[in-house]
């Protein structure tokens, strides 16, 4: 079974083709590598079997694919199958990466994705980006960015695109911050300010997040909602395998859903919201903590020596969650939720209190909650995995800018 395709974003190969000759032979060639990237390795035989083409017309298609550097061959496969032996075909771990790039309140990353899903090169730094310009900030990144690149180009690499994940509100134009609150940002066009050499998008870090949870997951449904924090909380709702983003693709800001609507003033304007309970620094400040450099750290370290304080603010945080998402689960009914980023670190102390709201406040059978495996890798992953999608999605479109 091919996996899903990549939504279709308004710019980038991820777009939709035409319906005319040439847009079908791209379409073959994605469902080629689909197919290869899913299955594989994979016989042009076994490709043609799997997505009902003929063998001619397969071994068209993966002879311009192989030409590109986007397939490449294995030599014969194992023995035991009938008939003659056909040569095994993989996704190349040589040409093209997806470079996904990470702006956080305290850390900028980047890391290389080549098309086997293999991280081949990362740069992460721990910066306090709070109040900073955005200038500053994404020159620093660019050169985060450009020493992964470098590192990927020596070992017979090349950057498909750049797609950064950042805390805040993206226009659906792909590029423009409209507000990041927990940085300062407010309609920041990155796209202006990072390197123009190859394509970019920009998204929220939850959505990145999600959308890893979905391609990496281990047996993760179709529709859940992913909940992740850091110093604020955001959320993705996948559909049927897509994003619902909303009308300005403003869709999953829980951590500004009110769990408390007198509590005390969150950095968007609003009294009480879910951050101000259970965001890193405002569960810190319950427990009488001062905020270091590995909050999560230091929480859960705390809380599994017994501290009460910590376990208590803990506790808090999982109730105000188990709140704020008992509306999203009511008004919503997703299959599952998942918890990810620093709240998988802290799910053995935040579940109790939040699957209890849950069972108490839902109109239906209580939504069963994971906890993700990629903890606070999801939203980079995500972002150097979209990249690498959009490649599967129009190779030919790749191919043309190598």
């Amino acid at each position: 079974m091919t996996a899903p395709p990549h939504e279709a974003r308004p710019t980038g190969p991820g777009r939709a083709l035409p319906d005319t000759q040439q847009g079908m032979r791209r379409r073959n060639l994605a469902r080629v590598m689909h197919a290869v990237h899913a299955d594989g390795p994979l016989s042009r035989a076994g490709i043609a079997s799997r997505i009902g083409l003929t063998r001619a017309a397969v071994s068209t298609l993966v002879d311009e694919l192989i030409r590109t550097g986007l397939l490449e061959e294995l030599g014969p496969e194992r023995p035991g199958r009938v008939g003659r032996p056909g040569s095994a075909l993989a996704v190349s771990g040589r040409g093209p990466v997806g470079i996904g790039a990470e702006v956080g309140v305290d850390h900028l990353a980047v890391c290389a994705v080549d098309l086997r899903g293999d991280v081949r090169a990362r740069a992460e730094r721990h910066v306090a980006n709070r109040g900073r310009s955005p200038g500053p900030v994404v020159e620093e990144l660019t050169g985060l960015v450009r020493q992964v690149v470098a590192e990927a180009e020596g070992e017979g690499l090349w950057p498909a695109g750049l797609a950064v994940a950042v805390p805040g509100l993206v226009a659906r134009d792909a590029r423009t911050v409209v507000r990041a609150p927990n940085l300062g940002w407010q309609d920041v066009d990155l796209g202006a300010l990072l390197p123009g050499e190859f394509p970019l998008t920009v998204d929220n870090e939850a959505n990145f997040g999600g959308l890893a949870e979905l391609w990496l997951g281990a047996d993760t449904p179709a529709n859940f909602l992913h909940v992740s924090a850091e110093i604020g909380i955001g959320a993705a709702l996948v559909v049927d395998g897509s994003l619902l983003r909303g009308t300005r693709g403003f869709a999953g800001e829980l951590g500004h859903v009110p769990v408390h609507p007198d509590g005390p003033e969150c950095g968007c304007g609003g009294r009480g919201c879910l951050e101000q309970y259970a965001g890193e620094e405002a569960v810190l400040r319950s427990a009488g903590l001062e905020p270091g450099e590995d909050r999560v750290g230091l929480l859960a370290g705390r809380a599994a020596d017994g501290d009460p304080e910590v376990r208590r603010a803990l506790r808090e945080a999982g109730t105000a969650l188990g709140i704020a998402l008992t509306g999203a689960l009511n008004l919503l009914d997703p299959q599952s939720v998942v918890l990810g980023g620093a709240l998988a670190g802290l799910a053995p102390w935040l579940l109790p209190s939040l699957e209890a709201e849950l069972s108490r406040r839902t109109a239906g059978p209580a939504c069963p909650v994971s906890v993700s495996r990629l903890g606070p890798e999801g939203p980079l992953l995500g972002a150097a995995h979209s990249v690498v999608r959009a490649v599967l999605d129009d190779p030919a479109a790749v191919a043309e800018r190598a």
